[in-house]
């Protein structure tokens, strides 16, 4: 029988088994651990002496350090947390309420689009059939301007009686504006994502697809929300305003007689430091970000225009402009002294109408003189 055990060590015709006599190689296990290793990882531990760990969780105590220590200016160590930080976000964090979305039906004439371009200050709008949780895709304003320049420079079919050429060779009379929206053909395709997806992941999407806006849907459907790639990349860099953006309004301004007209969209943490901590409301700042969202929790509904919602402690807000999706302005002001508990519920200005407008009755077992 042959020997089936292993040749020595000792036999200088059988050297020790190193794999490298192999057709590919088999790394050793020094080599393994060294190749794992990142460049980064063996920067870092060159520049700080870190011992080789989680980098993620070195690099966040490097920019929780002093702006001097960690080597990073405010600006990159800002950047470089909202980065790590990016990880963790949703789609349903970055995205733009349903309320906020600007979008055109699919039979608009292109009349009227250009007016919604010239309002929007979009490059891109949601295309959408009989209503917005009928998406049919999106609509690039630089698809409409190629469609009409294509349009106008056209030859035309039959001779003119113009004695001079069009200037530049474009012929605006030969633009159709009653022409639909559908029938131009310039509806592009859009990408459909849950609230739960990873904002990451969306922005992989994005990059690969080349389609850079994305509708949210629900389960069943219905649009939630909006996301393009600059709201994903405002995320990482903070607001990015152009030549287009106008400047924006504080959300919260304080009036004459010490009350505040805010924006419902403004953020409770906004109001809270625009007024002050004694306007805290506790729990519910958990359930919901903005002021609007805190007067539909407490109302149970969406207030109307005039009503007045009681607010934390002693204020009081009133609704300056709604409509029956959103709350959009509202006052807030505080009450003299304590406020009756018994207001503890939202005045609905139609139920005062009524009960104004009602007929005087007498108490029952009583006679009127």
């Amino acid at each position: 029988m042959p020997d089936s055990d292993p040749p020595s060590s000792s036999d200088p015709n059988n050297p020790p088994f190193d794999g490298k006599n192999l057709p590919v190689p088999v790394p050793q296990p020094r080599e393994v651990a060294r190749d794992s290793e990142s460049w980064i990882g063996r920067a870092l531990r060159a520049l700080f002496g870190w011992k080789p760990g989680s980098i993620r969780a070195d690099l966040t105590d490097v920019l929780d350090a002093a702006p001097g220590e960690s080597g990073f200016s405010p600006q990159e160590s800002r950047m470089l947390k909202n980065i790590l930080g990016l990880r963790e976000r949703r789609v349903d964090d970055v995205m733009v309420p349903r309320a906020d979305i600007i979008a055109v039906q699919q039979d608009l004439p292109l009349g009227e689009l250009m007016k919604v371009f010239q309002s929007a200050a979009h490059s891109r709008l949601v295309v959408y059939g009989d209503t917005l949780d009928d998406p049919v895709g999106m609509v690039h304003i630089r698809d409409l301007h190629a469609f009409m320049a294509d349009r106008a420079s056209a030859a035309p079919a039959k001779p003119t009686r113009r004695k001079k050429p069009p200037p530049a060779g474009l012929d605006m009379k030969a633009i159709d504006l009653a022409l639909p929206l559908s029938s131009a053909r310039l509806v592009r395709e859009i990408l459909f994502v849950p609230p739960s997806m990873r904002v990451l992941d969306l922005l992989g999407r994005m990059q690969a697809t080349r389609i850079h806006l994305a509708l949210v849907v629900d389960e069943y459907g219905g649009t939630d929300g909006l996301v393009s790639m600059e709201d994903i990349v405002e995320q990482i860099v903070g607001d990015i305003a152009d030549e287009h953006d106008l400047d924006e309004t504080p959300q919260v301004v304080r009036q004459p007689d010490d009350s505040y007209v805010a924006d419902a969209r403004a953020s409770i943490e906004t109001v809270v430091a625009a007024i002050g901590p004694a306007f805290d409301v506790g729990a519910a700042g958990e359930e919901v970000d903005t002021i609007g969202g805190y007067l539909v929790t407490r109302a149970g509904r969406v207030p109307v225009r005039g009503e007045l919602v009681p607010g934390p402690d002693s204020f009081e807000i009133e609704v300056l402009d709604a409509d029956p999706r959103r709350v959009k302005r509202v006052r807030i002001y505080k009450v003299n002294g304590q406020r009756d508990k018994s207001r503890d519920t939202p005045r609905d200005p139609r139920r005062r109408i009524e009960q104004d407008n009602a007929p005087a009755t007498a108490p029952t077992g009583t006679t009127k003189t």
